[in-house]
């Protein structure tokens, strides 16, 4: 099959033929419709405390359609359109038992060190992990499933209910899933801010009320509490650059929520009496359980498909190396899809 292969820092993907996976017992083989570009594989492509060895194939936010069955698997036939969630875990201890193999000790993470991830024609998956999609929806609403799973996951362990006042900071794709599932969850308020207004249009699709960027001689956690109204119940940290905490900190109301969603890759510094002084909540998210893509995948079938916006691109595998590093400039893209098979 054709694979794009991560080579080392400073050099593009490199579009190359590699083996065709084969399912073990429990797994299952998928033709790959399309896998979605993520932040996260542009960080570690990066030189960091997490960058991928060479010769990954990343990608971990797809659908295909099942072409080969393992031993053993149930539930699942040859023509199925499914997601998966990137994990392969033994399927027998407490967390895969209870839906979350992201924390088993036998973990495989697809698109990462351990197994080739979606950037390619074929990619291997969890039989208990692959979820069946609605008809009603299609491969491109399958790839956003895991990137709504984790807004999903955030919005849950921060306690978005009715009429909380939300500021999101970031508007890449999952700073916008979390409006949109905060949206959801009956905030009364919820803005977005960004360092420009390049995605205001895909915030207004997701449900925000209000699109905030810098003003000259204040500070940007002032800037929001004057938008708003009022300074945030809960603050979900999206950028991931040093200092993004401290500036939560600054914002959230008193005895406030700060939920740090943003993968900062370097060290960073913030000032913990600032916390203190408000009685601060800090909780960090990161990925989903499998119940959480249940609930992405019953949203758009039941027809909230304002994701759908955050589409912007879709681009074949000799395509991807240009459109991958295209990505880590300020881009008028918001998410870039790769169809391994145009």
């Amino acid at each position: 099959m054709r694979s794009s292969v991560f080579r080392g820092v400073g050099r593009p993907l490199s579009v190359e033929t590699t083996d065709d996976p084969r399912p073990r017992s429990g797994e299952v083989v998928l033709k790959v419709c399309r896998c979605g570009i993520c932040g996260t594989d542009l960080h570690r492509t990066e030189r960091n405390f997490a960058t991928y060895r060479e010769g990954v194939v990343p990608g971990h936010e797809f659908s295909g359609e099942v072409v080969e069955l393992g031993a053993g698997v149930t539930g699942l036939k040859i023509g199925d359109l499914v997601t998966a969630l990137p994990y392969i875990g033994c399927n027998q201890c407490a967390h895969c038992v209870n839906g979350y193999p992201a924390a088993c000790e036998k973990m495989l993470n697809l698109g990462s060190d351990d197994i080739a991830g979606a950037y390619a024609q074929y990619v291997v998956t969890a039989a208990p992990f692959t979820l069946k999609l609605p008809g009603t929806l299609s491969a491109e609403d399958g790839a956003l499933v895991e990137p709504l799973a984790v807004a999903v996951r955030a919005v849950r362990r921060a306690g978005v209910g009715p009429g909380a006042r939300v500021l999101v900071m970031g508007a890449g794709p999952i700073g916008l899933a979390i409006a949109y599932w905060a949206r959801r969850a009956g905030a009364g308020f919820v803005a977005v801010q960004a360092s420009s207004r390049r995605r205001e249009g895909f915030a207004a699709a997701m449900g925000a009320d209000a699109f905030i960027t810098p003003v000259q001689g204040q500070l940007p956690e002032e800037t929001a509490v004057s938008v708003m109204g009022g300074a945030p119940d809960i603050v979900f940290e999206c950028i991931g650059v040093p200092g993004a905490i401290d500036q939560a900190i600054g914002a959230v109301a008193l005895s406030g929520m700060v939920m740090v969603v943003g993968l900062c890759m370097e060290h960073d510094q913030w000032r913990p009496l600032f916390g203190l002084k408000k009685e601060v909540d800090i909780r960090f998210s990161r990925v989903y359980d499998r119940r959480e893509y249940e609930i992405a995948i019953d949203a758009l079938a039941a027809g909230g498909v304002e994701p759908r916006s955050m589409i912007t691109q879709t681009v074949g595998l000799d395509a991807l190396p240009e459109a991958f590093e295209g990505l880590r400039a300020r881009s008028d893209q918001c998410k870039v899809m790769l169809d391994p098979w145009a």
